[in-house]
């Protein structure tokens, strides 16, 4: 028996299923072991020693896979087809020497898909483990881990509130903050723009001002109104005529296919898709066949591949749409050392695979690799000039037309920021014609800032600079996600504070080490250890003999000393010129005192020189934003009149909150965004909180409405319902809270498959229940009334079929119940629970429940 490991079980599954008897296929799950979270993990002075740990949650795996491998003939490691699979397959190898259970006979085999001509072929070509790729992986995970453990504390100690730097992700977190900066240093720039609303033989069309008192006109040029306007009065005044046509083809050649990184962009661009979430259902294809490996910066096709697109589009369209010969791309990939093939179908017949975002991504895949295989888009570029009798006005018209669509017929690769007048289609005209002038307009723009970062646009700019790789691009924008240092609105990347401030003291303090140069080159050394022109040790002690020392000298500076050097850093920034001359440090409070940035326990904010005289704060927040988030001390509301204390409004790190007295005995509340203007009846209301609306009519217990974390709500007996806003807390009703609890507690405990439709019925299994699929909150899933099974994602749960929905119900009532689940139970016996008996069903799974 051979056995072969992989990463996933549902690779596991096929792949066995494809090898059949003499072969054992088990799943690793991923990495099984790692550098523990602890200093020591890596010795530079014992030659980068690393100490590894297995994970916890592995032990069953690797416990399985050990002693499976104690009776096998052969290892086979068969994990992903780039760096990560080789380090995935060395670990496996490492804890299995360890624990003396590895065969002498071990091997390696990759494929880029998941078809059993791919698979059968694989193992057909075995090889050794590739150490430079296990060394370019021990250099990468020990640099990370340095840097890591290194920087992250010198950050919490002289930057409170910070949480971690890292190599890449600094570097990347820089590009937001960065384009940040332009966006706030941007000064808009006024400009006026001259049209003309045409017709031609009933065709519309819109021409613009390129000419005006014999100079010519650019997109700046016109900068006021009334230059504007005088021209505007010339071109209505004005005999316009043609003075030129001029037609010129133009050809536009299709794009290559998916890359990992323009997979993510198009992606984004498209489907609205995170990096993160393209890789997780690009990742679910890949193991179900659908498409080749999808980490790959290559953007070439198998030679087969090639010929099955062809064929595929000779059989869709005419003979026109397949070129003379295949087309071959290279890629402009810096450092190619992942290139494997290209991310494109398996099966160039399978125009649909999967449901939902499945689907949708893979025919995105799918119509980009067949379009990377048609004839050009074949077009015509009109350019119309017009001019006044005089030749001193003039005026030009620009259009398109498709003459053969080539692969735009199925493809066009999208774009960030839209909007192109070449698109927009001519009519006939010739010279000496003269169209009617409907109505000019004269216009006012402003010049606009740069755009924030989309995930597609971030990653292109990561990949132009040479920051990260294929594999990593969708952890590196998910850490600074988590990490909080950015938040996005609309699809786009905003710097927070947080963010901002770290990315001002690595610039500060470890200019060198986040710069875009810097992190580019040492990602090229890496990929030279990877191919084997580098030794992994040797750039790492050049790296380190450099970075320990930077370190160490920041450590040794007071948190005070760091505050200091970064108020000076961020002095454009915090206090910016004002437009009056005025000093923008003074401080709007007292009037006396300097503005300058401090340090607290929560964070960086902004304070006043005279403090404790006066207490004005400000955080550390938009550049020069006037009092934006701005604190003068506490406010004095009034007094309470029971306790005679005094009610305060104050400032805290979660926001405004009032206090009724002082010390530990204080009483304190959050002031809601809804609660309008504060008022002390407002503020003892609030610190009343909870208020009891009276005992429920059924059951005599108290029904309280309060705020709490998740906004203003009812509570009963252990049970809670919403309410909509901070007014009906103190207005709602016993009548209204009665049926708000009710209406809550019948949402809450809807009956599973209750008055829900089936997405397909198969039809009825041997006992003759009815087999459906249903949808489910975890995604469709096929049941018979006893057991329910979840769908593999990538299927289509129309497209099941009985035999199939069969197959997947045994193999689920094979594995027993998940963990702290009952056994569903039987529909046709809801009178007697006691009569579902399955003792075997009380045992807990041996293996985790799918889906």
């Amino acid at each position: 028996m051979k056995l072969v490991v992989v990463e996933s079980p549902a690779k596991a599954k096929t792949i066995e299923k494809y090898l059949g008897p003499g072969y054992k296929v088990l799943a690793s799950y991923g990495h099984v072991r790692d550098l523990p979270a602890k200093d020591g993990s890596v010795n530079p002075d014992e030659g980068f020693a690393m100490e590894w740990e297995n994970y916890a949650d592995k032990a069953r795996q690797l416990k399985a896979i050990a002693d499976e491998a104690k009776g096998a003939d052969a290892l086979i490691l068969a994990t992903d087809p780039d760096r990560e699979g080789e380090a995935i397959s060395w670990h496996v190898q490492e804890v299995l020497a360890k624990r003396r259970a590895l065969p002498k006979d071990t091997k390696r085999v990759t494929f880029n898909a998941i078809t059993k001509p791919a698979v059968l072929k694989a193992m057909a070509e075995p090889r050794d483990l590739d150490e430079d790729l296990i060394d370019a992986y021990r250099a990468r995970r020990a640099l990370d881990y340095l840097v890591g453990f290194t920087l992250s504390p010198v950050l919490w100690r002289k930057l409170p509130g910070a949480k971690s730097a890292g190599r890449v992700q600094s570097v990347a977190l820089r590009l937001v903050v960065d384009r940040e900066r332009e966006i706030e240093a941007f000064k808009p720039q006024e400009y006026w723009s001259v049209t003309a609303d045409m017709e031609q033989d009933g065709i519309g069309f819109v021409s613009r001002l390129v000419k005006f008192k014999g100079e010519k006109i650019d997109r700046l040029t016109i900068g006021q109104e009334g230059d504007a306007l005088a021209a505007k009065a010339a071109v209505e005044a004005a005999r316009l005529s043609v003075v030129s046509v001029e037609t010129r083809p133009v050809s536009r050649n299709p794009q290559p296919p998916f890359t990992t990184s323009t997979l993510q962009q198009e992606a984004a661009r498209k489907l609205g898709f995170s990096a993160s979430h393209t890789m997780r259902v690009a990742q679910n294809l890949y193991e179900d066949g659908a498409i080749t490996y999808m980490r790959t910066d290559g953007v070439q096709m198998d030679e087969s591949a090639i010929s099955a697109a062809r064929k595929a589009i000779a059989e869709r369209f005419d003979g026109g749409y397949v070129p003379d010969k295949p087309r071959h791309y290279q890629t402009k990939a810096k450092n190619a050392q992942e290139a494997h093939e290209a991310i494109r179908p398996t099966d160039f017949s399978r125009d649909k695979a999967g449901s939902g975002d499945h689907a949708r991504l893979y025919d995105l895949i799918f119509k980009r690799a067949m379009a990377s295989q048609m004839a050009s888009a074949r077009m015509e570029r009109t350019t119309v000039d017009f001019a006044d009798g005089t030749g001193q006005l003039g005026l030009r018209a620009t259009g398109q037309v498709v003459l053969f669509p080539g692969y735009l017929a199925v493809y066009e690769e999208g774009r960030d920021d839209e909007g192109d007048e070449d698109s927009r289609r001519l009519p006939r005209m010739k010279d000496g014609d003269s169209p009617a002038v409907k109505e000019v307009k004269a216009e006012q723009h402003f010049t606009q800032p740069p755009p924030r970062y989309s995930e597609a646009s971030l990653v292109k700019k990561m990949e132009e600079l040479g920051i990260g790789r294929p594999s990593t691009y969708a952890s590196i924008l998910q850490t600074i996600k988590d990490r909080n240092y950015v938040r996005v609105e609309k699809n786009r990347f905003h710097a927070e504070e947080s963010g901002r401030l770290v990315t001002a003291f690595l610039e500060r303090f470890f200019e060198k080490y986040v710069s875009f140069d810097f992190t580019a080159e040492l990602e090229e050394e890496l990929d030279d250890i990877s191919g084997g022109r580098a030794q992994w040790q040797a750039v790492l002690e050049a790296f380190w003999r450099d970075f320990k020392p930077k370190t160490a000298e920041v450590m040794e500076q007071k948190p005070s000393e760091v505050t200091a050097e970064l108020d000076k850093f961020l002095a454009p920034f915090l206090f910016p010129e004002k437009a009056d001359g005025s000093d923008p440090r003074l401080c709007p409070n007292c009037g006396q005192g300097q503005l300058a940035l401090r340090g607290g326990r929560f964070g960086a904010f902004i304070a006043c020189s005279n403090y404790p005289e006066c207490k004005y704060t400000r955080r550390f927040a938009q550049a020069g934003a006037a009092n934006d988030g701005a604190d003068t001390g506490p406010e004095t509301l009034g007094t309470d009149p029971e306790t005679g204390l005094p009610v305060e409004r104050k400032a805290g790190r979660f926001g405004p909150y009032i206090q009724l007295g002082e010390g530990k005995e204080a009483k304190r509340a959050s002031i809601p965004k809804d609660a309008g203007e504060l008022t002390l009846e407002l503020a003892l209301k609030l610190l009343s909180l909870p208020r009891t609306i009276g005992p429920h009519p059924e059951t005599g217990k108290d029904i309280t409405a309060s705020i709490g974390r998740y906004g203003p709500y009812l509570a009963h007996d252990g049970k809670y319902a919403r309410l909509q806003s901070t007014a009906d807390v103190f207005e709602t009703g016993m009548n209204a809270a009665v049926v708000k609890l009710a209406e809550a507690a019948a949402g809450g405990g809807r009956r599973q498959g209750a008055s829900r439709e089936p997405i397909a019925v198969l039809g009825a299994n041997p006992d003759g229940a009815e087999v459906k699929v249903m949808e489910g909150r975890f995604g469709p899933y096929v049941t018979d009334g006893t057991t329910n099974a979840t769908l593999p994602k990538a299927k289509d749960p129309k497209a099941l079929t009985l035999d199939e929905a069969l197959v997947l119900l045994a193999e689920r009532a094979a594995k027993g119940p998940a963990k702290g689940k009952k056994p569903a139970r039987k529909a046709a016996a809801p009178k007697k629970p006691a009569a579902v008996k399955k003792p075997a069903a009380k045992k807990p799974a041996a293996k985790k429940a799918e889906g």
